[in-house]
């Protein structure tokens, strides 16, 4: 198993993308898209101006978890891979430390339709299977938010649980919220 990220060989390709990790001279291209009320609607945090979303961007403990996804050069869209521990009784738990990960994307609405979210998010989940040695990897999102739970869909994830008004909005009040995941196991069956 590799312990880090940093320890893959970067990039990862696939048939049209490359998958690499962040750098703070990344936050002005995820800014050009991330500001757009389609994508901003559904990120966890909204910032108001480009300084405070590069302030945040360039956080090392988020740095660390954020991959660009990149079409000929050009960055159409971010990932988030947060390792995490699975829960676990505690004569077990150091068997439980960093076995799954939360998985999250946003892609620039220019380069949507084309199936670059679902390879994209393809290549992830083989890197926790394959590059990290995963057992797990979990999503989540507003139920309202389709294209992310479909895209989950897409790439093999199921749906765990559908939660009732637990999930506040800044707009949209409290909304259902679904939870998505995915076994190595199922992914190697596949």
């Amino acid at each position: 198993m590799i312990s880090s990220l940093h320890d893959l060989t970067w990039p990862v390709r696939t048939e049209r993308l490359a998958i690499r990790p962040a750098t703070a001279a990344d936050a002005p291209s995820a800014w050009a898209y991330r500001r757009l009320d389609d994508v901003a609607r559904w990120m966890t945090t909204q910032h108001a101006d480009e300084e405070g979303f590069t302030e945040s961007f360039v956080e090392p403990g988020r740095l660390a978890r954020t991959l660009m996804v990149e079409r000929d050069g050009q960055i159409i869209g971010d990932l988030m891979l947060a390792p995490e521990d699975a829960w676990a009784q505690t004569e077990v738990a150091a068997d439980a430390k960093q076995m799954q990960a939360e998985l999250g994307w946003s892609m620039d609405p220019a380069h949507q339709g084309h199936g670059y979210a679902t390879e994209a998010v393809t290549a992830l989940i083989r890197v926790c299977f394959e590059g990290l040695g995963l057992r797990r990897v979990v999503a989540l999102c507003f139920a309202e938010n389709a294209p992310s739970w479909r895209l989950m869909e897409r790439v093999g994830m199921r749906r765990e649980n559908h939660s009732v008004r637990d999930s506040l909005h800044r707009t949209g009040g409290w909304m259902d919220g679904y939870g998505y995941a995915l076994l190595a196991e199922e992914w190697r069956a596949r």
